[in-house]
């Protein structure tokens, strides 16, 4: 059962450094893959079986769901690969598998599982929604569904009493933030047919993030267009109409990224924490939203729009690169924390820190960590600046681990000129 009457807020963990992030930062429940048979199977970072125990253990000690995604095409001899990553579900105590194919549908009910559909069924009506409730609880509708016509499924399900195998209504899911693919609901062929790398195996190539110029066979002319990137969507973004997802009676908001970068998972599960919170005490006002979208648009984005769910017919197309208002800079690694003293030692390794300077910390047990450096030593003694081969110490409660990043923090238009690096 879900721990909150609240909207669900699903976070995306592509490393153990995300899957930290989510949970210090308000997540309800994480999705993440196993190795193969994941719609991130190339893209981001999996899990590898064996790390499956401690990631439920981490999971459940915080009190947060853990969901393990299987919802890619399965042929023939991806059968067993399923059945094997079922039972390791199972006997591990994940809470529920994010399916797409029938077949491991089957092999989840059988084996006990919670099942969530995927979204590359490709749910649309009420009908079809009540059909699979026959063996999943959740149900992850259509991207291209407006909030209209969420509100109609959702009270439906209400009015007809749909319930899944558990016995309690079917709860519905939609993406709530992050990137949306060109194809309904994420399947395409594109990949496939110019680099046999499967879209729906975990394997997409994104070349629809790519310009292109469309020529005339016949007379060789060729197509002026105003914007290049004509097959590459905006990312979505839900926050500033979250009262109208919560009226429309959704369930679950999953935030999309499991391919980006830990302090993305950090910032963007902060931002939609707050907001939905705010749902419920009578805060969410333009004032909040403003700061929200703001916060939102420090890290790796390609702009936003509100994908379909207010009416729109056509997407937004982005432009190349992250929008992102701030960069990271790499400046070194953790070197030694001294825990009572909460002072961290740091080894500079890139390009020069100073006082007054944002810093980004990330890592496996830390998650994402960020502060200003107030004061700091260099190499022992009191500083203001550091430079490559320098060990610096400053006070921090959270503890550092040499397995941990350091980064500073800038602004995208600072970006060349504080180090004379193009980061585009």
């Amino acid at each position: 059962m879900r721990k909150t009457d609240k909207i669900e807020l699903m976070a995306p963990a592509g490393s153990w450094e995300a899957l930290q992030a989510a949970i210090d930062n308000g997540a309800d429940s994480v999705y993440f893959g196993v190795e193969q048979l994941n719609m991130r199977a190339v893209s981001s970072i999996n899990f590898e079986l064996d790390e499956l125990k401690d990631i439920v253990k981490k999971c459940e000690e915080n009190g947060v769901r853990s969901y393990l995604t299987l919802n890619t095409i399965v042929y023939d001899h991806d059968l067993l690969i399923a059945k094997n990553l079922i039972k390791a579900a199972k006997e591990a105590g994940v809470t529920a598998v994010i399916v797409a194919d029938q077949a491991v549908m089957f092999m989840a009910r059988e084996a006990g599982l919670e099942v969530h559909i995927s979204t590359q069924i490709n749910i649309t009506n009420v009908e079809t929604l009540k059909f699979y409730s026959a063996f999943a609880d959740t149900m992850v509708l259509s991207r291209e569904l407006s909030l209209r016509q969420v509100k109609h499924i959702t009270d439906q399900i209400k009015k007809q009493q749909i319930k899944g195998p558990s016995g309690r209504l079917v709860e519905v899911e939609i993406f709530g933030h992050g990137a949306l693919c060109m194809a309904i609901s994420g399947k395409c062929h594109m990949s496939l047919h110019t680099y046999n790398s499967s879209a729906n195996r975990g394997a997409c190539k994104q070349n629809c993030r790519k310009p292109y110029i469309v020529i005339d066979k016949e007379s060789g002319v060729e197509l002026e267009i105003d914007n290049e990137y004509i097959m590459s969507p905006k990312d979505l973004m839900t926050l500033d109409f979250l009262d109208q997802v919560k009226d429309a009676g959704v369930s679950v908001l999953k935030i999309e990224g499991r391919g980006r970068a830990p302090e993305y998972v950090a910032t963007t599960v902060k931002a939609y924490r707050e907001a939905i919170d705010s749902l419920y005490d009578n805060s969410f006002t333009p004032g909040r939203i403003e700061k929200w979208v703001e916060q939102l648009a420090t890290v790796y984005n390609r702009g936003f729009w509100d994908g379909y769910y207010l009416g729109k017919k056509l997407g937004e197309w982005t432009t190349p690169g992250s929008h992102a208002t701030q960069k990271k800079i790499y400046i070194g690694k953790g070197w030694h924390y001294y825990p009572k003293a909460k002072v961290a030692e740091f080894k500079v390794e890139a390009f020069d820190i100073k006082v007054g300077d944002k810093i980004l910390i990330t890592g496996p047990t830390t998650g994402v960590h960020e502060m200003d450096i107030v004061e700091m030593y260099v190499n022992d003694a009191p500083g203001t600046e550091a430079k490559k081969g320098d060990i610096i110490s400053i006070k921090i409660d959270k503890k550092i681990r040499p397995a941990d990043k350091l980064y500073k923090l800038v602004k995208n238009q600072e970006v060349q000129s504080s180090c004379g690096v193009d980061f585009s």
